[in-house]
Order: C-alpha cells, then structure tokens, then sequence
C-alpha cells in the first residue's frame, strides 16, 4: 500500500526441490519501521521457503517479559522465536512467526507434555502489534507525538502464562503478515488463520528444544479474532494436518459471519476493524482494489492507509467512526456488501461452520455481546451440531453495559478458568458429551 514501509510479495514464482522460491522487494538483513518502531529483521522472510507446511526457516532463543533468570531456574520457561512455512488462502507459500514456551513445570497429566496453540484476539494490523513481540516485552509503544503514537499490549500473554505454569506447552501465534513484513495482515481469513495455527503447532513440535512429541496431545484456544482462528483450523485440521493430535478446541466470541460482524463493528469503538478487514480482503484478491477505487473517498483511502499499520491502542482515533464517512455514496460498507456480488464472495468464503470438526469443541458466547455478535456465535454450534460434532455450547450472560467493547470482553475475563480448564481436561484424555441436545433451549 502506498506510504506503508512494509515489503510487499508478489507471489510465487517457482518451485524446484525441497524449497519454493519468492521474490523479495527488499534484502532480508534491512529493517522494517512500522509505525515508528523497528521490527527485528528476524522477521523479513527469506527469499525461499521450504516445501513442507509447518516446516522451520528460522528460529532463536527470546526473553519473555517475566522470565527468572537462568541460575534461579528460569521459570517460568525457556521461549523461542520461529519462522515457519505455511500456506495461504490461495494455496501459496507463506512465511509467518509464533513463540514458542517450553515450560519449566512438570506435566503433571498422562502421556507427553501436550502443547496449546493460543490464536489471539485482535491485535491490529502492523508488524509492531505482533503477539510474539508483545510476550517478548509486554508493551510495545512508541510516541512520536501526542497524535502520532502507537500501543500494543500482550493481554494473551495472561493465557499464556496460565498454561504454561500447569506444565503445557505453548505456541502463541502471530498469524499471516502480524510480525512478518512481507504482506499485510490478512485479518480473519478464515484459511490463512486457520493454517498459520496448525502449522505452528507442527513447527514447535519439530524444535529440538521441544519436549512435546508427534503424539502430543493438541489443543487449540482463542478469543474473538483468535475464536475464529481456533474455530477455523479446528474444522480445517481433519484435512489440512490429520498429524496433529487434536484433543479440543476451545473458541469464544468466534467472529462466523462477517456480515453479521461488519455491521456490529461499524460506528463502535473498534470500527478500526473495518479497515483492517478490507486490507486484508485485499492482499488476498487485488482484484478487488477496483471497487475500492469506486466507492472510497479521500478520508476512506486515508482509514485504509492509517489502519494498515495501528494497533488497537491507537485505533481508538477511528472508535465510533461510521463506514458511510468513508465512501463516496454515503453508504456503510456492509452495504457495498451487498450491493456488489464480488465482495459479497469474499465475505462468503470466510464463513466458518461448513465443514465438521472431529474433535470436541467448546463455542462460547456471550448474550450480550453486540460486537462479535452473539447470534452468529450461536449458529456456528448449530451449524456444527448439524453435522455431528461434538460440541460444548456456553452462554454467558454477563450485565449489559453501553460499551460494545466492554460486553465483548467481559466473557473472556470471567470465563477464562472456566475455558482453560474445559481444554486442560481434553488434554487429560477425559471424555466430554456434546450438549447440542440443548441447543433449542438455549439462548
């Protein structure tokens, strides 16, 4: 995108042997600024990957933000940065980084040490918002001026830290072009998040500081952005990696359908998301740029342009920003939607609930919830229960308050144990009975 100092991919242009060639716009070794801040060139992919989905390009040993030293034990575990190879929704090649925490306590359950892939919320769309610089430093922030700053906080690191204290491995995972400079941040594809998750749970169990195993047990936890992720790769992972030893998924506040999401999004306090989408809609299909053209005006162009690189701290400057601001016609975004049949596609492919999960999954929602709405949560467990699946529904009434935001987030606060200890047991091996019986009777 014009003014953005990222490197941009043009694609896949050969393939020979064991690796798979990609032109690079800039040399691996310059640093990236986004935003102001410096990404480590760690994260510049190299100009071949290899073949094999979920296989290593890179990795190197990371501090986490609290972390004893090395003489005292090291609790609470010992963190590796790592470039991996996946596969995006056009069926290319992709580079994308994770963390990966060996822990220092004991699993205590049978078997091998499992290990979790923790898909987070949302965390913006510039390379500095990356989850794994987050668990590396806490925050991220740089001020440039009192209009000109940007902030990102590692709030999953608090799942993280959870899990890895009862002696689970983790892999948090920064998805496709969160970290990586290549390419914008395609938030809530449903295949790139889906694939990013499952091949870092193969790329952490082939690092030799690992103790997890081929036939760890698997589980996969996410929130809101992350929900879907978790949502997605748990019912891609039949076809996609059969190799990964799938256990249970836990989703929640699950983003389904995106045209129930944009017109919940828009005019909120994350109306931000509105832009982060459209890019990401856009890496994927450049095709679309030609509508863009048509409909955006000068302050939608401007949204794109400034959305392309915030993190949800700054992109409180676009909270409550309505779409039809954006557009030439005046009309929202979810309109466009559905006055232009090719964008409508788009949105259609990202749906989640169409194929079956063979593992148990945990959907929960909360009533509440007016910006990842809770009826499109809802319809997911129907439209698994459809199918057969094993699937724990929860809804969670919480007290409504004039905050989308607040309503959205307050489930993943009080629920968290809850949620952590429903995926901790499937990692145990202990069975769970589907409730989709109750699903007529549930709200």
């Amino acid at each position: 995108m014009p003014g953005m100092t990222r490197l941009l991919l043009a694609g896949v242009v050969a393939t020979s042997g064991a690796l798979v060639a990609v032109p690079q716009a800039q040399a691996v070794d310059v640093p990236v600024v986004s935003h102001g801040v410096v990404i480590p060139t760690f994260y510049n992919p190299p100009a071949a990957l290899p073949a094999a989905n979920g296989a290593i390009v890179r990795s190197e040993p990371m501090k986490l933000v609290a972390q004893l030293p090395a003489w005292a034990g090291g609790l609470p575990g010992h963190a590796t940065r790592l470039m991996y190879k996946t596969t995006d929704n056009n069926g290319k090649p992709v580079a994308a980084t994770a963390a990966y925490v060996e822990p220092t306590a004991k699993w205590k359950g049978p078997g091998t040490r499992p290990i979790v892939a923790v898909a987070p919320g949302t965390m913006g769309q510039g390379d500095q918002c990356a989850p794994s610089l987050a668990l590396e430093r806490g925050v991220v922030v740089k001020v440039n001026s009192l209009k000109d700053f940007t902030l990102s906080a590692g709030y999953e690191d608090v799942a993280v830290y959870r899990l890895i204290t009862s002696g689970v491995a983790v892999v948090l995972v920064d998805y496709i072009g969160l970290g990586t400079t290549d390419r914008v941040h395609t938030y809530v594809d449903r295949l790139d998040e889906g694939h990013a998750v499952l091949d870092a749970v193969r790329a952490a169990k082939s690092l030799p500081t690992t103790s997890v195993t081929s036939t760890s047990a698997v589980g996969l936890y996410g929130y809101s952005q992350g929900g879907g992720a978790v949502a997605s790769a748990a019912e891609l992972q039949p076809s996609y990696a059969p190799d990964v030893n799938l256990k249970g998924t836990f989703a929640g506040a699950p983003p389904a359908n995106l045209t129930d999401v944009t017109k919940a999004i828009d005019g909120s306090e994350l109306a931000a998301a509105l832009g982060w989408s459209i890019n990401g809609f856009v890496q994927s299909d450049p095709s679309l740029q030609p509508l863009l053209d048509k409909y955006l005006n000068a302050a939608g162009v401007a949204a794109l342009k400034n959305t392309s690189t915030m993190c949800v701290g700054d992109s409180l400057k676009y909270a409550n920003a309505h779409s039809k601001n954006w557009t030439k016609t005046g009309q929202s975004i979810s309109e466009i939607i559905a006055a232009e049949p090719a964008i409508q596609a788009e949105i259609n492919k990202q749906r989640i609930g169409l194929l079956k999960p063979t593992s148990p999954v945990q959907v929960m929602t909360g009533y509440y919830d007016n910006l990842v709405p809770h009826g499109q949560a809802r319809q997911l467990a129907v439209d698994w229960c459809a199918k057969g699946a094993n699937v724990t529904y929860r809804n969670i009434t919480e007290p409504k308050v004039g905050s989308p935001t607040v309503n959205h987030v307050l489930p993943l606060l009080t629920e968290q144990t809850a949620s952590l200890n429903w995926l901790t047991a499937r990692l145990k091996g202990k069975a769970v009975a589907s409730n989709c019986w109750t699903m007529p009777l549930q709200p």
